[in-house]
C-alpha cells in the first residue's frame, strides 16, 4: 500500500509540527498532495479508470478549498507550502 501509517505521520511530522496534529491545515493539504501524485501515476498507466479519475478531481477540489482557507488566513505560511509541495498557482 502506498500510504502506510508511517508515511501518513511523517507528513504530518513535517508539515503539521507533530505527527498527532492530523487537523491541521498544512497537513491537510500536504497529505492531498502525496494522493494526488500517486493517483496521477496511477492514471497514466490506467487511461481508462474513470473511478480513480473521479476520486483525483475530488481531492483537487478539496485541496484548493484548503489553499483558498490559507491564502485568507496567512499567505506567507501559504508561499511557503506550495514553494515546498511544487504545487503551481
Amino acid at each position: 500500500m502506498y500510504l502506510t501509517k508511517e508515511v501518513k505521520s511523517e507528513i504530518f511530522k513535517k508539515h503539521g509540527g507533530k505527527a498527532e496534529n492530523t487537523g491541521s491545515t498544512e497537513g491537510q493539504i500536504a497529505l492531498f498532495t502525496h494522493r494526488i501524485n500517486h493517483l496521477t501515476g496511477h492514471l497514466k498507466n490506467n487511461k481508462k479508470d474513470f473511478n480513480t479519475e473521479r476520486s483525483l478531481v475530488r481531492l483537487v477540489g478539496k485541496r484548493r478549498s484548503l489553499l483558498d482557507y490559507m491564502i485568507k488566513n496567512d499567505i506567507v505560511k501559504y508561499r511557503e507550502l506550495i514553494k515546498e509541495l511544487g504545487i503551481r498557482k
